[in-house]
């Protein structure tokens, strides 16, 4: 019997430090390159690596708590709540790779190994998260454009500034919760996992159509960041498509997948605050006053090209459709492809949804009275109809996935076994 420093259980640890390590690692280096060329690295007082690991935390699902303080007489508030997806799909993906990597020739494992490298993994991501978490916090002076201005403020007390710190416990909780989603996901999405053995029935019934999940949403990720590239090539402005490519650009791709399905985001911009958005996103949205509706027509209304998204969304679904009808077991009827699809679809749009949702906001008044110093005051926000993307995502669900099985039924699924005559 082994006992708990024994070879094994050291190398478990390993591996599992290994995982979380380069999931950390992975999603440092993205928030670090999108933030370099979002300007960042010009911030005063060393603030560059606590802003990266604020960005890291906020990928992570970890809360970020803005201050603001200008004296006795000023006040300054400021609110951020925005998800990073380019570093949360680094991350994630690099995670469940070194993950899965000491697996990767196994059919089955035991539940109760499984679940000593899930919370192995999890132990060792928590502390790499809780490091960062002590990082992420920083104050900047903020100055408000005229040094007579400056200076007063600085007699009267009312230098405004603000700051930000990691909200310790809420990022742990939530941190917590995301590796091991990632983790749960992994074995729902690779056919790569071990499962043991109450879970095999998962190989034939979800791994499909998560699979054919994933498929898109990598799919949409690497169509986002080959129009990154030809817009970096073609248009100029480099150090704005990197910064929308190394922090936002999922935020993006998938935003166009709800779109080109039928789904609607509603919000407004009033003044920019430094985020990265692409000027059509801008133009559909700025406002000082009530909400936009940013969907296919409100896009297109801009820009005819818009309508491409649903031609893309057409195309992407159904191939991931055929996918996922092709890993299932023969002889399955194609009307439960689609309901599989229909709920996985849903499920998907609902996430993008929830992970997509911007409330950004920065305003300094003195005396109470007016935002001032020009860029000073600025908000931008953004929320799903989440009703809407789950009944798209549903529909187009049942349609694509009904073709996609009907497709795939002269193709050679897992397991058939065909004679060697014709086939029907």
């Amino acid at each position: 019997m082994r006992g708990p420093t024994s070879p094994g259980t050291l190398r478990v640890w390993r591996e599992a430090l290994a995982a979380a390590a380069a999931g950390i690692v992975a999603m440092y280096v993205v928030a670090a390159l999108g933030l370099w060329a979002a300007g960042a690295g010009d911030l005063p007082g060393g603030a560059f690596p606590h802003v990266v690991a604020a960005a890291v935390v906020t990928a992570a699902g970890g809360s970020i708590e803005l201050t603001g303080d200008a004296g006795v007489i000023a006040q300054a508030d400021a609110a951020l709540d925005v998800v990073p997806l380019s570093v949360t799909l680094a991350g994630a993906l690099v995670t469940a790779a070194v993950f899965l990597r000491p697996l990767r020739h196994r059919a089955v494992a035991t539940g109760h190994e499984l679940f000593a490298r899930v919370a192995r993994t999890a132990a060792c991501w928590l502390l790499f998260l809780l490091i960062l978490t002590l990082v992420a916090r920083h104050s900047f002076t903020i100055s408000v454009g005229n040094d007579l201005a400056d200076e007063i403020g600085a007699e009267l007390g009312a230098t405004p500034t603000v700051g930000f710190r990691a909200d310790v416990p809420a990022t742990l909780g939530v941190g917590l919760l995301w590796v091991l989603a990632v983790l749960v996901l992994t074995f729902f999405v690779s056919r790569r996992a071990p499962l043991s053995s109450p879970l095999l029935h998962l190989q034939n019934s979800v791994r499909p159509p998560a699979f054919a999940m994933l498929l898109v949403l990598l799919g949409y990720a690497a169509i986002g960041l080959i129009t990154g590239v030809v817009v970096l090539i073609t248009q100029g402005h480099p150090a704005e498509t990197l910064a929308v490519i190394f922090l936002g650009l999922p935020n993006l791709a998938w935003m166009a997948l709800g779109i080109g399905t039928g789904g609607a985001w509603t919000g407004h911009v009033d003044k920019a605050i430094g985020l990265p958005m692409p000027q059509l996103l801008d133009d559909v949205l700025r406002t000082r006053h009530g909400q936009r509706t940013l969907d296919l027509g409100s896009l297109a209304a801009q820009d005819g090209r818009a309508w491409v998204l649903v031609a893309l969304a057409a195309l992407v679904l159904l191939a991931a459709a055929f996918t996922a009808a092709v890993r299932s077991p023969a002889g399955m009827p194609a009307w439960r492809h689609a309901l599989e699809l229909a709920v996985a679809l849903a499920v998907t749009l609902l996430l993008i949804g929830l992970l997509t949702r911007i409330s950004a906001h920065y305003g300094l008044s003195l005396m109470g009275v007016g935002d001032l110093g020009g860029n000073l005051g600025g908000e931008v926000v953004l929320q799903p109809q989440l009703p809407r993307l789950v009944a798209a995502g549903a529909v187009w669900g049942l349609v694509t996935g009904f073709l996609g099985a009907l497709l795939a039924r002269r193709v050679r699924h897992p397991g058939e076994v065909r004679g060697p005559g014709p086939q029907a």
